[in-house]
């Protein structure tokens, strides 16, 4: 199977010294030699395995120091003393996949080609064999602490942790190399002439490579046409055109899904929907050293809780009474579609593990010609890739049914607090949010109950029993030992109790109102509730807001150790490390009980969001952060996630298995979750907007004929206190053929890989290594892809596969985000909070964190229904007169160029002109006109449809919020580091070209 490729020509020439011009071109033809630096001494070494963070190496050590295998190596050392630290759990780093379709045409020749994309032919030999590469020498102090040793023979030299040779420095972070200066420049082949030259990046410029050269001799070289490399825009509205609107239909084992910005409908026959289960790839390499040669992560990415479109179907639940769900007696899989049945259907073998187990007499059924059961379309089991069962005493603590799950409201009476209208706004919004607390379809009212907590240095309980006139409250002041001062009437029926709860929320702003206390506690605060879980025998959830570090005497008081001195060394990991003890102890405890929390956080200085929220991060809660928080700007944006929040469907009390077929299984975790062993994860809560990322590692060949199966098996309490199994079934191809896996590859699935596994990462590597990783990675990928599997062509092409070709875009964007860029100009709340927001996304989130949406609004067709599309997230797309909209799921902006026309902010604004638009806007008005009420509707539709609720910062062209708009232009330079788009194309062209050598 031969893959379609994309073409883009690349020339370097090697400045020897003083900067020359390279010579000029003397054909059309993109084969014209160009002088380049020699190869370095290398005696013939061959490319080793590319770096990677740790995968299916075998054997598994958890704290075993980071090592690659590879040939002999030699050549510049790696600056940087040894790392240690704990193992990064995921599969390696290695450059994602690339997957493309079967695609014909002629080899190359040289003729002239019409644009910088260029289908060529692949090798009409075998498909990738594996062979080594050749590739630059590499040697590096031992690193530690990223995982499992790399496979094949040991390196030379002293270290473990070695990676590919690099050319020329990078961009800051990114790996150094000493030696000649290497100036890139794309050519892109018109008919007859060159097309353009993309200028190298600027010395003294953020993310420019250091040691750049100060200017070029020569003549002025035109700008590359931005056009004229792959475009992630470009590759959503194709997706959109050729698959949008269809049904989906899982029947077909291996099947590639449609990308998860399309908008399509599921039919579930026999695989679980994509919006459940998405696979980096779905045609597993059949060996473990096929795997090893591709280097591509074997992993899926669950979100068991996924919302379903209201064209879907529901799950279906089955209920096989006290019998409880059929498993098989060996490998406990739960009944499902790949369980074949046999003799008459008085057996059936395991898909799993192959066992035949007896069918027990309830679940008999006749079976057909075609040995399909006659009942085979009425049980959602054998028929549905997702479904439900109704779990027995068996599945529940101490074989005794739960409890429906409570939740309770801890509120911050603090000083600050009081001060900014926050406890007010909190208790007036919960008198109408109660009214709407999740239940299970077809039940009338919610099941859970509620309970209240306010706190300072102390906390106060309160007793809203319905029989009581007024609430009574009660203090608890000793927070070493804590305990809850009243059982009955804690944790009440919102609907039976509503009248003195409304009492209550009216009372607390006025009682606290005169507080002058500004120190707070908080692990006690945790520790009630949990308490208050276990007196009640149930799960739930703690919703606390807070608005400083505790600094109180108490268990888990906090001291400030932000240290910006310590950006960019070897100790910054520990700015992203939780304090341990109290708080580690505490999420344990948390979990056993099914305590989820969720922390709502409005700090004004550093808060050590590292530490206090490594509690939710082990529960399945959430954290939500609002800066400098005020009742005028910023509250109906904190309420509307405090209603999202309450409101989403949600499981508690949760433990997960991944089973797999025989050959393979699952090696490594990545979510807000916790674990007790190596198998099953567990979770206070889950909701739909929780995935976990699953790694995968073989332990024996895979059959091509069967294919890899996998399922995974959710038990949790429901919202109304039913115990259930939820499961979720994915059939995937297996071949020996790479061109079928890389065709078969999902890049928004591996971007969300490679992002959990480096945020995982920070917290063991400084930070300059794991830059370094995913840069070789990515680098190495696409150099074995080119070696092995593309067609033969001139070395300055860049060949990218189909499915990969916008990979390098998501690739450096996710090096510019927070946690990975390394400045001390960053927040370091704002840096480990959204280290922990990436580690719980799923794969649309991190697909629009890593590229967020740029939509021009001053063009929109108000006559039209379709809503206006997207373009490129660059600088280059704005226009002086335009109005564009910015949002990536967390952050949204509303540019205005500064010569917007007076008409366009008259219907928006209703102002005469763009220099009346006040500063601190964060909503639009409702005005009456067609472009207002589009533009209106567009922007509620946005918000609703993000997992969180997103503040709109109306920004004008070249004022000096505008600067927080253009950090998350992506294809740009960053800045606060890291290179643009374009340059890093360059700079993985040149690491290519250096490992084929």
């Amino acid at each position: 199977m031969h893959l379609p490729d994309t073409f883009i020509s690349l020339h370097a020439y090697v400045a020897p010294g003083p900067m020359q011009s390279p010579p000029p071109p003397t054909s059309s033809v993109i084969q014209q030699p160009f002088q380049t630096s020699p190869p370095p001494a290398m005696g013939q070494p061959q490319m080793p395995p590319g770096p990677q963070l740790p995968h299916m190496s075998p054997p598994q050590s958890p704290l075993a120091s980071m090592q690659m295998s590879g040939p002999p190596m030699s050549g510049p050392p790696m600056s940087g003393p040894p790392m240690s630290g704990h193992p990064m759990s995921g599969p390696p780093m290695s450059g994602p996949p690339m997957s493309g379709h079967p695609m014909s045409g002629h080899p190359m020749s040289g003729q002239p080609m019409s644009g910088p994309l260029m289908s060529g032919q692949p090798m009409s030999g075998q498909p990738m064999s594996g062979q080594p590469m050749a590739g630059p020498p590499m040697s590096g102090p031992p690193m530690a602490g990223m995982g499992r040793p790399f496979p094949g023979p040991p390196p030379s030299g002293p270290g473990g942790f070695q990676q590919p040779g690099l050319g020329a420095a990078g961009p800051p972070g990114y790996p150094q190399q000493a030696g000649k200066r290497i100036i890139l420049k794309i050519v892109f082949v018109t008919s007859c002439q060159f097309g353009g030259h993309m200028a190298g990046p600027q010395p003294g410029m953020p993310g420019a490579f250091p040691g750049a050269p100060g200017g070029l001799a020569g003549p002025p070289q035109k700008k590359l046409d931005p056009d004229s490399i792959p475009s992630i825009t470009q590759v959503i509205e194709d997706d959109q055109v050729k698959r949008g609107g269809q049904v989906y239909s899982t029947n077909i084992r291996g099947q590639v899904p449609p990308l998860v910005t399309t908008d399509f409908t599921v039919q579930d026959q026999g695989n679980a929907s994509p919006r459940f289960m998405r696979c980096t790839t779905y045609s597993l390499p059949s060996t473990a050293d096929l795997a090893k040669q591709c280097q591509v992560p074997l992993a899926a990415i669950i979100k068991p809780f996924a919302n379903l479109p209201k064209n879907e179907t529901p799950l279906y639940v089955v209920n096989h009474g006290e019998t409880g769900p059929i498993r098989c007696n060996r490998c406990k899989a739960y009944m499902c579609p790949y369980m074949q049945f046999i003799d008459g259907g008085r057996r059936y073998q395991c898909g799993f593990c192959n066992c035949v187990n007896e069918v027990p007499v309830f679940f008999f059924q006749h079976l057909d010609h075609m040995g399909r059961r006659a009942d085979f379309y009425e049980r959602p089991e054998l028929s549905l890739g997702s479904y439900e069962f109704v779990a027995t005493l068996d599945y529940c603590k101490n074989n005794k049914l739960p409890n429906p799950p409570a939740y309770i409201f801890m509120i911050d009476v603090s000083y600050n607090n009081i001060k900014s209208g926050l406890v007010k706004l909190i208790c007036d919004e919960l008198k109408t949010l109660l009214e709407n607390l999740p239940s299970e379809e077809g039940t009338e009212s919610s099941a859970i109950n509620v309970g209240f907590v306010t706190y300072n240095k102390v906390l106060h309980f309160y007793n809203v029993k319905s029989a009581l006139a007024q609430p009574q409250m009660m203090v608890v002041s000793d927070t070493a030992e804590m305990f809850v001062p009243l059982l009955d009437g804690f944790l009440v029926n919102y609907q039976e109790s509503k009248a003195v709860i409304y009492n209550l929320l009216d009372q607390i702003p006025d009682m606290f109102a005169e507080t002058n206390e500004s120190e707070t506690v908080f692990v006690p605060v945790i520790q009630a509730g949990v308490e208050a879980f276990k007196a009640a025998e149930c799960s739930g959830k703690l919703f606390i807001f807070q608005s400083s570090m505790p600094t109180a005497e108490a268990p888990g008081k906090l001291k400030n150790r932000d240290d910006k001195k310590l950006v960019n060394t070897e100790k910054e990991k520990t700015l992203f490390q939780p304090q341990k003890g109290v708080y580690e102890q505490l999420s344990k405890e948390c979990v056993a009980q099914g305590c989820c929390v969720d922390l709502f956080l409005f700090p004004s200085q550093y808060m050590d969001i590292a530490t206090m929220a490594d509690v939710p991060s082990h529960t399945g809660g959430s954290v939500y952060k609002y800066n400098n928080f005020q009742v005028e700007t910023d509250g109906e944006h904190f309420l509307r996630d405090l209603r999202k929040d309450v409101q989403k469907s949600i499981g508690f009390d949760a433990i997960m298995r991944v089973r797999t077929s025989t050959g393979f299984r699952a090696t490594e975790f990545f979510g807000a979750v916790h674990m007790n062993n190596t198998t099953d994860v567990e979770m206070a809560a889950v909701d739909c907007d929780k995935a976990m990322t699953v790694e995968f590692k073989h332990d024996d060949a895979l059959s091509e004929e069967t294919g890899a199966l996998m399922q995974c098996a959710l038990l949790y309490t429901t919202v109304n206190g039913q115990r259930r199994l939820r499961v979720h079934n994915l059939s995937l191809n297996c071949s020996s053929q790479l061109s079928e896996l890389y065709k078969s590859c999902e890049t928004d699935s591996l971007i969300n890989f490679f992002a959990k596994s480096a945020c995982r990462a920070i917290l063991n590597q400084p930070l300059k290594n794991v830059r370094e990783i995913l840069v070789n990675q990515t680098a190495h990928m696409l150099a074995c892809y080119r070696k092995n599997c593309a067609s033969p062509s001139a070395a300055s092409q860049l060949i990218l596969p189909d499915a990969m070709k916008v990979f390098p875009v998501y690739m450096n964007s996710l090096m510019k985000t927070a946690p990975l860029v390394g400045s001390t100009e960053l927040s370091t709340d704002d840096r480990a909070h959204q280290r922990l927001l990436l580690m719980g996304m799923g794969v649309e989130d991190t697909q629009l964190l890593l590229y967020p949406r740029l939509t021009p609004l001053h063009n929109v067709d108000v006559n039209v229904e379709a809503q206006p599309a997207p373009v490129r997230c660059s600088e280059e797309r704005l226009t002086d007169s335009g109005m564009f909209l910015l949002e990536n799921g967390h952050s949204m902006f509303l540019w205005l160029g500064q010569a917007s026309p007076p008409e366009l902010i008259q219907s928006i604004f209703n102002l005469p002109s763009l220099a009346h638009l006040q500063g601190h806007m964060c909503a639009l008005p409702e005005l009456d006109n067609p472009l207002s009420n589009k533009v209106r509707s567009f922007i509620d539709g946005l918000i609703e449809k993000r997992p969180n609720s997103m503040k709109l910062n109306i920004v004008r062209q070249k004022d000096k919020p505008e600067m927080l708009f253009r950090q998350f232009l992506v294809e740009d330079k960053g800045l606060h580091g890291g290179a643009s788009y374009m340059d890093f194309l360059c700079y993985v062209h040149r690491e290519i070209r250096q490992l084929l050598t």
